[in-house]
């Protein structure tokens, strides 16, 4: 065990002083440390430590800045390029190659990847855990502690990304699984741990294989293009032709757009179920107890529309105070885990939130995992092909409570979605193209009524194309 020499206790020194907070967390995590206390002291009594104990110490240091991105620490204080490190490290590397793995791909993600990963792992992870996490890799932590995931289980990851459309970040898990031997000295993980699909292939086929298409929707708010990816194969359309094509359950807590959304949804062929003035639990109950009647399970789709006022996470229906119904809840009612009838079936929300100001939480309407039933489907389950919140499209549209003044409102979303359903009943329009059509109305809208904006938020895990007729 030899002991650092001053050259690399002064590196390493100014690497420490160097690093921001989200470059030392980072640090850690590839190093296999995930509660140090994250301080410019700590990396550098840590860095000390390891160089003492590791025959490579230099090339140690400098693999780390390299997947740090940080090229300057590289030629200021190593006195190297990335390229030279990067040839050193062409037959051997250091770092783990798991966690080297799982930090590229949280540095491939932006703020609305992250925002669909938490969507699809939220009835996987604790809600607390959820709204705690400010990047992938603290997901990836609290799924290492479930042993949902480790170096020798990334399926879990790889499924995810596909289903969020972030093929190319699951090319990188695929390459992974299929070395031969990594620097952890796990030999043939793909023998292992063989990929599954999504859904299933016709020909057999790696999923990764099948191509991407990339449709642009825009942010209603901001109109900024955000590309939304939909996978292509020969399933590519959800069957969607069952007369009645499903059920559509409407929940107008609000009293102005119920019924001119039912005779929309009618016109398209579902069995709409409308309740009018519920409070968050008549809410919650109603919701829960759709799929108890068995003709209603017969159908190829599901839409749920709810109108309400609400906080940024809860809707209260037609209470004044109290917790209310969390939005989360809604959705994971619906499940493949709570609703086994509907795996591999789309889900379609469209909210439509009024704002009220936020209030302390108090004894209301608190709703656990468990308390979610199932439908008593008595088939076998598709859980094991298709994720438990695959095939979800949700819509969520919020504007402030002072709308509602106007004794003649009715919502701008909920009618240029209307519309825009109408006109894709005609022309065949799949329902990404026609909420990139609402997008632009709402756009055009908040442009001509600076005070009375309507936001929308879009996240999805289809993965085909859907037609609602």
């Amino acid at each position: 065990m030899a002991l650092p020499d001053q050259c690399q206790l002064q590196a390493i020194h100014q690497t420490a002083a160097a690093l921001d907070s989200r470059e030392r967390s980072m640090l850690f995590y590839l190093c296999g440390v995930t509660d140090a206390n994250n301080t410019t002291l700590c990396v550098e009594d840590f860095l000390r430590s390891r160089v003492i104990r590791h025959e490579r110490a230099h090339l140690f240091l400098t693999e780390l800045m390299l997947q740090l991105g940080r090229f300057d620490i590289l030629r200021d204080v190593y006195k190297t390029s990335r390229d030279e490190v990067e040839k050193s490290l062409a037959h051997r590397r250091v770092l783990p190659s798991f966690r080297v793995l799982m930090a590229n791909i949280n540095e491939g993600m932006d703020h609305e990847d992250l925002n669909s990963v938490k969507f699809l792992w939220g009835s996987t992870l604790s809600r607390e855990k959820i709204e705690n996490a400010q990047s992938f890799i603290d997901l990836i932590i609290e799924l290492e502690k479930l042993d949902k995931v480790s170096p020798g289980r990334v399926d879990f990851v790889e499924e995810c990304l596909i289903n969020i459309g972030r093929v190319d970040l699951a090319k990188k898990v695929t390459a992974y699984k299929m070395s031969a031997v990594t620097s952890e000295g796990h030999t043939s993980l793909q023998q292992r741990h063989r990929a599954p699909c999504p859904f299933p292939t016709p020909n057999g086929s790696p999923c990764l294989q099948q191509t991407l298409r990339e449709h642009p929707i825009h942010n209603a708010t901001e109109n900024i293009s955000a590309p939304v990816y939909r996978e292509q194969s020969q399933l590519e359309f959800y069957k969607c032709n069952t007369d009645p094509r499903g059920v559509c359950v409407i929940i107008d807590c609000v009293g102005n757009d119920g019924d001119t959304l039912e005779q929309t949804f009618k016109a398209l062929h579902f069995n709409v179920l409308l309740h009018r003035w519920l409070s968050g639990p008549e809410a919650f109950s109603v919701l829960r107890g759709i799929f108890s009647q068995r003709e209603n399970l017969r159908g190829d789709c599901f839409v749920c529309c709810i109108i309400s006022r609400g906080t940024a996470n809860h809707l209260l229906g037609t209470d004044s105070y109290g917790a209310g119904l969390h939005l989360d809840d809604v959705r994971r009612l619906f499940n493949g885990d709570a609703c086994p009838a509907l795996a591999g079936k789309p889900k379609v929300f469209l909210i439509q939130r009024y704002d009220i100001p936020e209030i302390p939480q108090c004894a209301g309407t608190q709703h656990r995992d468990e308390d979610l039933e199932t439908d008593g489907w008595c088939g076998l389950s598709r859980c094991d092909v298709v994720p438990t919140d695959g095939d979800v499209f949700w819509s969520h549209c919020w504007t402030g409570e002072r709308q509602l003044e106007r004794g003649d409102h009715s919502s701008v979303y909920l009618k240029v979605l209307r519309d825009a359903l109408h006109k894709g009943q005609r022309r065949k329009t799949h329902l990404l193209d026609v909420h990139t059509e609402v997008n632009g109305a709402i756009f055009e809208h908040n442009k001509r009524n600076p005070g009375a904006h309507y936001h929308i938020e879009l996240k999805h895990t289809l993965r085909k194309e859907l037609y609602l007729h």
